[in-house]
């Protein structure tokens, strides 16, 4: 019998766009070049096919108004944020800023759209996750995984949201967006001492202490995900895999290592993909010094979903 030919495994697509990176004042502290950094070590790597990056474009206002105030959002298209939502954003909302935050809104939106083709993709940005429906904060201007996420539920493309959220500050923008709305549920794993200081309670919210490591932090997620999974039964998952965990981040308060934070973007991409649910993957938070060892860090979410 003539042996069929092998067919080749499809790399999950990665959206990137390089436009991504704004124009920040010079020594600010936020590590705005790890995104081209990060697609720069995807190519190295391989774990972007020879097709190269699915490139977004710049999400239109009337998907930022499904989140955010109307007001909020003409002023940061129309660069007229008020200085003291700037100062709560933590950077100057000027031209490639604003352009920069449409990107991310936008590359999130395709890379749900083409999970729910194709089961799996991610980007090389997203995670804004402090962004609430009247502004931005904590670096972040609008709440790229609640627009995405609304849109698939307005446009009848899914029922069930569920946002997996492992960056070490709690998902405060995204809870209070979704507060009441039972179609998105939201899963916060966080420093429970870490920004922001006020949390909004989501549908589930795990506070650790500080210098929780790679055991404790991977058995609560054991403990929490496979039941909260079956229980929400979501048509999609969007799994914000910030690496900020890390015992070496600036901003973080937990101690995960580089081999705790890989297995836990295994473990959370196969307990959704062996469901075959749909995963979106965004990078979220993360602010060691080192931008090369960082960017590999979040290359630890692309890899994982390559395996997935």
């Amino acid at each position: 019998m003539m042996a069929l030919p092998e067919v080749p495994h499809m790399k999950p697509k990665v959206v990137h766009h390089d436009a991504i990176v704004a124009q920040l004042p010079a020594g600010h502290r936020f590590p705005m070049h790890k995104y081209l950094r990060l697609a720069e070590v995807l190519v190295e790597e391989g774990v972007v096919g020879p097709e190269g990056f699915v490139r977004p474009g710049e999400a239109p206002a009337e998907w930022l108004a499904l989140v955010h105030d109307r007001a909020y959002v003409d002023a940061v298209l129309g660069l007229a944020v008020p200085r003291e939502r700037q100062r709560e954003i933590g950077f100057p909302v000027e031209a490639t800023v604003m352009r920069r935050s449409r990107l991310s809104v936008g590359a999130t939106v395709v890379a749900a759209r083409i999970a729910l083709e194709e089961g799996i993709a991610c980007t090389t940005a997203g995670g804004s996750h402090h962004a609430r429906k009247a502004g931005g904060a904590g670096f972040c201007v609008f709440n790229d995984v609640a627009v995405a996420a609304r849109l698939l539920v307005s446009d009848g493309s899914v029922g069930q949201v569920l946002v997996i959220d492992c960056d070490v500050h709690q998902g405060d923008g995204t809870a209070e967006i979704f507060s009441g709305d039972d179609s998105v549920f939201t899963f916060s794993i966080h420093a429970e001492r870490n920004y922001p200081a006020l949390k909004v309670p989501g549908d589930l919210d795990v506070g650790l202490p500080d210098g929780t490591g790679d055991e404790a932090y991977l058995e609560a997620l054991a403990e929490i995900l496979p039941q909260l999974l079956d229980r929400v039964a979501p048509d999609i998952v969007f799994y914000n895999a910030g690496v900020d965990p890390h015992r070496e981040d600036r901003l973080g308060r937990l101690s995960l290592t580089d081999e705790g934070l890989a297995e836990r973007d295994r473990r959370v991409v196969g307990l959704v993909r062996e469901r075959d649910i749909p995963l979106a993957g965004v990078i979220g938070g993360g602010y060691s010094t080192d931008l090369d060892a960082l960017a590999r860090r979040h290359a630890g979410l692309h890899r994982a979903a390559a395996l997935g």
